[in-house]
């Protein structure tokens, strides 16, 4: 122990030993003065003792002190230059104040001090301004992680470009597996002969082949229409960057030999183990088969999908052997049921409720009680004039409920009937999902990531014009139903006029065959176009929405409305379908303002622009032709930036 610290312990008992003394030299000079005074001669020569003692003490304190001081800076002065960090003092003016002679090597300058921030790193100023604690920088191509210590004013630097390095190639020699599917080779090779389907089996493995050499891709083929690839992250960037150019280059290919196949691929990657990547894999390529084919997906663990390819519409493959099994299935479903409810998504169209009555009357021939889940807000005018020749029909005068008694009629035995989305969240009541037992999922649109959880029946085909079209083949097929009534064959047929836009988009043979089946039970074509028609309010405000358009690619037409006037979706829509009608328009979008806080943008296409893809990007979806968003607390110039944006991701890499 230091002696000034001694000294420091028995300061304190001396002076109390004085103040005692003096006590008693006051005592004794009342009954003695003369050993009074010597007692007092005594305290005086101790007192001098001790102030030359005590100041011999404070003049040892300040030297050990000045002394700790002088070496602890020493110490903390070397210590600072030798650490392997970089260390940078600034002042109130975002000068440099003092550094580290690493910082001298990290900016190869000698001379910072007095020098402003900005002058030296404009990413380091950024860093200091937004008061971040910890961010990486890259400075003379190597990273550094900087530590920001706002109250002293002092910044740390370490270099961890090595670690940086490392998680790198860590990163991009992760595994990655993918499944390669052909999605009409069984159609396409059906009839011919074994000559001509070697020829086409060897085309399409010589292209597959050359594609996975040029990008260091692992390829077996497993059977004749599936192929597995193993691959790094590495790889699967480049691949993502060329956009899967294999999508466009087989169905060229093949196109040029009269029989065009596409495929399919699912990609699974973010897991360590094989057996995972598998399954994320097969669960990416039924997403892709799902939402048409012809399309990459890519999955990664806890991340959002990724979409690539999806440029042409779907090739049929539904077969009416698959309409006629799902019939009776749901048949069985229907008679196994206490009752069956009927629901579409939020703000039903024409297809909602057209497919719904279909339901409803084989839900009827099969004796049991079924409910429409009626959604009143932001009707349709077609629907509104459809409501209105219901309501001339006392059949239907219970059928249509309110999504509350719907909550009340529901039990474990009610079969739930999902028509015209497979989504959850855009269903009119998602509380029905957890008070039944038994889902069943009708829906026309490509599936998105977005799923209905464990459904009992899924009959999803992205190759039909509209669930309304779904329903007609089930009534169709289904066992004794023989005749429709007038108005349900009209609801079905108006479904699948407004969905195909009386006829000129995405139809297909099926869909005519569809129309004539419900013609033939008596849909009424007059009442239809009745049901269909414009109100003049509507089309001069749908005009004023499109009159600001615009071509930001060509054949790419974008319009948007006044910030500061309100827009119905339905009007949005019919916007975008008008402009999609005009020459040299193969794709259109429409930005509207719907409500205080949230922006509506529909998209629409004739094919050639999968506008699907493009609006998933802004948390939209649809079909191919047909898509649409809704963009909370953000205005229509902010959306537009987006839309474009998201338009560059998807045409990059692209032949337009």
């Amino acid at each position: 122990m230091p002696s000034f610290l001694k000294n420091q312990m028995i300061r304190y008992p001396v002076y109390i030993l004085m103040i005692i003394s003096a006590c008693t030299v006051g005592a004794l000079g009342y009954h003695n003065p003369k050993l009074s005074f010597l007692l007092f001669i005594l305290n005086v020569i101790v007192f001098f003792i001790m102030v030359k003692a005590l100041i011999h003490f404070h003049r040892a304190t300040e030297a050990y002190v000045s002394s700790f001081a002088d070496r602890f800076s020493q110490i903390s002065a070397e210590a600072i230059e030798q650490i392997p960090y970089g260390a940078l003092l600034y002042n109130e003016q975002y000068e440099i104040e003092w550094t580290n002679k690493m910082v001298h090597s990290i900016f190869a300058d000698n001379l910072l001090n007095g020098k402003p921030l900005d002058d030296v790193s404009e990413d380091l100023i950024n860093i200091i301004l937004k008061k971040s604690d910890k961010e990486q920088i890259v400075i003379n191509k190597r990273t550094y992680l900087i530590t920001h210590k706002k109250n002293q004013k002092l910044v740390f630097f370490n270099d961890v470009t090595e670690k940086e390095n490392l998680e790198k190639v860590y990163r991009e020699e992760k595994t990655v597996l993918g499944i390669i599917f052909l999605d009409n080779y069984d159609d396409v090779t059906q009839g011919m002969d074994d000559q001509k389907k070697s020829s086409l089996h060897n085309l399409i493995s010589s292209e597959i082949n050359e594609w996975s050499n040029k990008y260091g891709v692992l390829l077996r083929r497993v059977s004749s229409d599936r192929f597995i690839a193993i691959m790094n992250e590495k790889i699967l960037t480049t691949l993502e960057k060329s956009k899967f150019s294999i999508l466009d280059d087989i169905k060229e290919t093949t196109m040029k030999q009269g029989v065009p196949v596409t495929i399919s691929i699912g990609i699974g990657s973010g897991s360590d183990s094989l057996p995972e990547l598998n399954t994320i894999a097969q669960s990416g390529l039924d997403l892709a088969l799902g939402r048409g084919g012809d399309q990459a997906v890519v999955k990664t663990v806890n991340e959002k999908s990724r979409f690539f390819g999806g440029k042409t519409n779907p090739v049929g493959k539904r077969t009416r052997v698959r309409a006629r099994v799902i019939s009776h299935a749901l048949r069985d479903l229907i008679r196994d049921s206490e009752n069956v409810i009927i629901m579409g998504h939020k703000h039903p169209d024409m297809d909602v409720y057209g497919s719904a009555i279909g339901l409803l009357r084989i839900a009827e021939e099969n004796k049991k009680n079924a409910y429409i889940v009626q959604d009143k807000s932001e009707l349709d005018s077609s629907v509104i004039r459809l409501f209105k020749l219901i309501e001339k029909n006392p059949k239907f005068s219970t059928s249509f409920v309110s999504k509350e008694y719907a909550l009340e009629l529901a039990t474990n035995k009610t079969l739930l009937i999902v028509v015209d989305t497979h989504k959850k969240s855009l269903l009119i009541e998602q509380k029905l999902l957890s008070k039944v037992e038994k889902v069943m999922v009708i829906d026309h649109h490509r599936r998105g990531e977005e799923m209905i959880e464990n459904p009992i029946l899924s009959y999803m085909e992205p190759y039909a014009s509209s669930t309304s079209e779904l329903v007609s083949e089930l009534i169709e097929y289904h066992p004794n139903l023989k005749k429709l009534d007038i108005i349900e064959a009209t609801a079905l047929l108006a479904g699948i006029m407004v969905d195909t836009k009386s006829f000129t988009l995405r139809t297909n043979a099926r869909t005519f065959d569809a129309a004539s089946f419900l013609r033939f039970h008596g849909a009424d074509m007059v009442g239809i176009q009745n049901m269909l028609k414009d109100d003049i309010e509507s089309f001069v405000e749908r005009n004023k929405l499109i009159e600001q358009v615009y071509f930001c690619k060509k054949g790419i037409a974008i319009s948007k409305g006044d910030e500061s006037k309100y827009c119905s979706r339905v009007l949005v829509a019919k916007a975008a379908d008008s402009l999609l009608s005009m020459d040299d328009v193969q794709a259109s979008f429409v930005i509207a303002r719907k409500s205080e806080d949230t922006i509506i943008v529909s998209g629409r296409s004739l094919g050639e622009v999968n506008v699907q893809i493009i609006l998933e990007q802004l948390g939209g979806g649809g079909h191919l032709t047909n898509a649409a968003t809704q963009l909370k607390d953000i205005s229509i110039n902010e959306t537009e930036n987006m839309l474009k944006q998201a338009m560059e991701a998807y045409f990059e890499g692209r032949n337009e």
